[in-house]
């Protein structure tokens, strides 16, 4: 990605990615949400770019997951760690977009019909972890031009979705792909291998009991 001069990229930030307040207030979580510690990205992320792809028919199954109205919600634990990557990436003239956060652990089960293979979709198992357990997101870059190329769409089944790939990336791709990593890595989320969106967060990996509360 080009830098941009100082004073260019001060009036980017001030203008057209500073932090936004919503028109209305972001109305609470659910009670089931709330006592897992659960909350909206947004009440973090007041400039975040919600594109939760599981809510509409564009996604790997091809019909929408999740209800129309879904939000992404996150475990608290993650809050820190996502406020600090915003706060590096809104310096740079960036913001994070949203694919995916929690997810129910019935839409893991149907994505896992649909796609059996653990290589690609995570198998469920008689608990909570990852996404599941609201301590994964799914995410990428926008910038003042949109969506900042990183080589692959989300949930591409390649190897060149591998998060440090470099193979068949161009310069730029693999430069955006770092941008998104280290400013994640500020926050305390590491990204996972095989897929340059996904980050995890403290006690991602922990399993859980199985949490399946609204996404709406």
């Amino acid at each position: 990605m080009r830098l941009l001069p100082a004073a260019v990229l001060a009036v980017l930030c001030a203008v057209h990615l500073a932090p936004e307040a919503h028109s209305d207030p972001i109305p609470p979580v659910s009670a089931a949400a709330a006592d897992v510690g659960f909350v909206d990205v947004r009440s973090v992320v007041p400039d975040a770019v919600i594109d939760l792809r599981y809510a509409t028919a564009d996604n790997f199954v091809g019909t929408p997951l999740y209800p129309a109205g879904a939000r992404c919600l996150i475990h608290q634990s993650l809050a820190p760690g996502l406020a600090t990557a915003a706060e590096v990436l809104r310096a740079q003239g960036l913001r994070l977009v949203f694919w995916d956060c929690y997810r129910p652990h019935s839409v893991q089960v149907r994505m896992f019909q649909v796609v059996p293979d653990p290589n690609w979709v995570a198998e469920p198992g008689s608990y909570s972890k990852s996404h599941e357990s609201g301590r994964s997101v799914d995410v990428t870059l926008t910038g003042p031009t949109g969506l900042l190329d990183m080589g692959t769409d989300f949930d591409d089944f390649t190897a060149r979705a591998n998060a440090l790939r470099t193979v068949g990336l161009t310069a730029a791709q693999q430069r955006n792909r770092a941008l998104l990593r280290q400013a994640m890595a500020a926050g305390g989320l590491q990204v996972y291998s095989g897929e340059w969106w996904h980050f995890d967060g403290p006690g991602a990996g922990d399993r859980r009991p199985i949490i399946d509360v609204p996404v709406g």
